[in-house]
């Protein structure tokens, strides 16, 4: 019998988050095995009068292929993604993966060519600007061991997050983003943390549940070159299968001069994998009020209440500084007090302390205010 819960889930991706219209062509990708959710999501683009279009990837021959990959057959892989794309009004896209690192021992020459001539062209240039897209991870014993939770509990946690009421929060988030919008200077400081940059005329994006489930943010980003002083994120963060901890950069006039991390030679590599990505593209709070731990996958890390992530690589659209990359790499601040505080500024003023909003055209925003 199918879980109530499954069919909810398909009916928003479909009808809130991608919003398909009839004679719209939907590419449904799961990476992975739990294919009910597959099947929902097919019933319900069709019955919104759309066209459902279905790929399955198992990472592991993923993995296989990439580690034999020649420059010109992923040239080539590439272009047919992209003309499939291009094809496509809508992009919903489950990760059901077993084995978060099932990349990690892909040669980084490898993951860099990729990055550069399938994963940029395809998604960040034509997916992410072009298609009305949605990201969902699926719940599985890997994702419920990675955030140390028996299987069934952590269904339970996931439906609760994913089924949030994200119009609901989406109202709640205007005055932040209106706040974001006619700020200059910010400030954080953490624990190892004190950087200050501007977000001045870049404006703000809301992110309630139409590109990412589970959501909850509203992001900006830096001037490019405005950023200064240093940020020590607190969350393990996997990269093209590896998993990078007690990460630090420091920032001179917005490029990263210095970086460490539980492997320096790597990070170091990865942000040497073009000029961009020593630059920031985004700079986003996070206040999802089911999502209070890190549990190694950036669409749940990202949204943790009383978060912020702070972003080497590409810029949205939406939110430009001109900065360019094949990567954009979501790295999280968690600054409740039980990850060691912290307090976000904006043109001087506390806008958040150890997490939680401070002034009142803000405090819809904190957990009591969104459950």
């Amino acid at each position: 019998m199918r879980d109530p819960r499954l069919q909810k889930l398909a009916a928003n991706l479909a009808g809130y988050s991608v919003k398909v219209q009839p004679g719209d062509n939907v590419l449904i990708e799961m990476i992975g095995s739990e294919l009910e959710l597959v099947k929902c999501l097919i019933e319900e683009v069709s019955r919104l009068g759309g066209n459902p279009f279905v790929e399955i990837e198992d990472r592991s021959v993923t993995r296989t292929l990439l580690k034999y990959a020649t420059e010109e057959q992923m040239s080539t892989w590439a272009a047919y993604d992209l003309e499939r794309m291009k094809r496509m009004q809508g992009y919903i896209g489950i990760r059901a993966g077993g084995n978060a690192n099932q990349l990690a021992d892909v040669p980084s020459d490898k993951m860099k060519l990729y990055d550069r001539i399938h994963r940029h062209p395809v998604h960040m240039e034509q997916r992410v600007k072009k298609t009305k897209w949605v990201i969902l991870r699926y719940p599985n014993d890997s994702m419920a061991q990675l955030a140390n939770m028996s299987t069934e509990a952590f269904e339970d946690f996931y439906f609760d997050v994913c089924n949030l009421d994200y119009a609901k929060m989406d109202r709640a988030m205007n005055p932040l983003r209106e706040l974001m919008a006619r700020t200059d200077k910010v400030r954080i400081v953490s624990p190892g943390t004190d950087l200050t940059f501007s977000i001045k005329g870049i404006g703000a994006q809301k992110c309630s549940g139409e590109r990412n489930i589970p959501d909850g943010e509203v992001y900006s980003c830096p001037v490019r070159d405005s950023v200064n002083g240093t940020i020590a994120y607190n969350t393990p963060s996997v990269y093209n299968g590896f998993t990078y901890e007690n990460v630090t950069f420091t920032f001179e006039n917005g490029q990263i001069v210095k970086a460490t991390a539980n492997d320096t030679d790597r990070i170091n590599a990865l942000l040497d994998s073009d000029e961009g990505a020593r630059y920031i593209g985004e700079f986003s709070l996070g206040f999802n009020p089911f999502i209070l731990h890190p549990m190694k996958d950036t669409l749940f890390d990202e949204k943790i209440a009383g978060s912020l992530h702070f972003t080497p690589g590409q810029a949205y659209d939406v939110t430009d500084n001109g900065n360019r990359s094949s990567i954009h790499w979501d790295l999280v601040l968690i600054q409740r007090p039980e990850y060691g505080g912290g307090e976000v500024f904006f043109d001087d003023v506390l806008i958040r302390k150890d997490g939680l909003f401070v002034i009142p055209e803000l405090e819809g925003l904190n957990p009591e205010s969104l459950k």
